[in-house]
C-alpha cells in the first residue's frame, strides 16, 4: 500500500505512529506530496482525496482512503499486534470517543489556530483567514489540555488502561501545540507525565 503524506506534519504522525505499533511500517510505501508547493490541490491529487489533505492511503486495488481516523482502523484491522481500537463494544466506544475529543478539541483546534490567527504556512496557501475564530480555537485548546489533564489523573492513558488511537490523536496534537507556540499550562502535571511516557515509546522514540 501507500501512504501520501508530509514527514513530521501532525496528522501524517497519526498514521506513522499506528503503523510502528502494529510493526507495519515495512508494509507502506511513502510518497511524499508538495504541500507547500500546493501539491495536494492539484486536480490529480484531488482525484485521489477529494479533502484536498495529507495523509491519503491507496491500496494495491486503487482504493483510496484519507481521513486519519479512517486509515488507523484500516491499519488495526489489516495487521496483527495489539489492538489499537478496542478489542469489545465498550473499550471501542470509549476509545472512539476520546479519539474524536482529542481530535476536535487538540488537534484540529491548534490547527485553526494556526491557520487562522498566525502566519500559518504563508500567504500563497493561508488564502482565507478569521483570526477571531483562531484565536477562540486556542481557547477550546487550552480547554480541552485541562480536560485531558483530568483524565490522565485517573487513567494511565485517555482510554483507561491500555495504549490507543485517542493517544496518538493527542500526542500528534501536543506537537502541533508546539509547532503553533501554544503552551502547555505547567500545571498539567500528568498531561506533561503522560507526554514524556509517550515520547519513550519505539513507535515514537524512533
Amino acid at each position: 500500500m501507500k501512504i501520501y503524506d508530509v514527514e513530521g506534519f501532525p496528522n501524517p504522525a497519526r498514521v506513522r505512529i499506528a503503523l510502528a505499533e502494529k510493526g507495519a511500517v515495512d508494509q507502506a510505501e511513502f510518497i511524499a506530496v508538495d504541500v507547500m508547493g500546493g501539491e495536494h490541490r492539484t486536480e490529480a491529487f484531488k482525484a485521489k482525496n477529494p479533502d484536498a489533505a495529507v495523509p491519503c492511503l491507496e491500496l494495491e486495488d486503487g482504493t483510496h482512503i484519507s481521513q486519519c481516523t479512517a486509515i488507523t482502523e484500516y491499519i488495526d484491522a489489516a495487521f496483527d499486534g495489539p489492538s489499537l481500537t478496542g478489542t469489545n463494544p465498550q473499550e471501542r466506544a470509549q476509545i472512539s470517543m476520546m479519539n474524536l475529543r482529542a481530535e476536535s478539541g487538540l488537534l484540529d483546534a491548534v490547527a485553526t489556530y494556526f491557520h487562522h490567527a498566525t502566519p500559518g504556512l504563508g500567504p500563497d496557501l493561508e488564502t482565507y483567514q478569521c483570526a477571531e475564530w483562531g484565536n477562540k480555537q486556542k481557547d477550546v485548546a487550552g480547554q480541552t489540555m485541562a480536560y485531558l489533564d483530568a483524565v490522565l489523573a485517573e487513567n494511565a492513558y485517555l482510554a483507561g488502561d491500555v495504549f490507543s488511537v485517542a493517544d496518538i490523536t493527542a500526542y500528534a496534537g501536543l506537537a502541533f501545540a508546539d509547532l503553533a507556540q501554544v503552551e502547555i499550562p505547567s500545571n498539567l502535571t500528568h498531561l506533561h507525565d503522560w507526554r514524556a511516557r509517550m515520547a519513550a515509546r519505539p513507535s515514537i522514540a524512533a
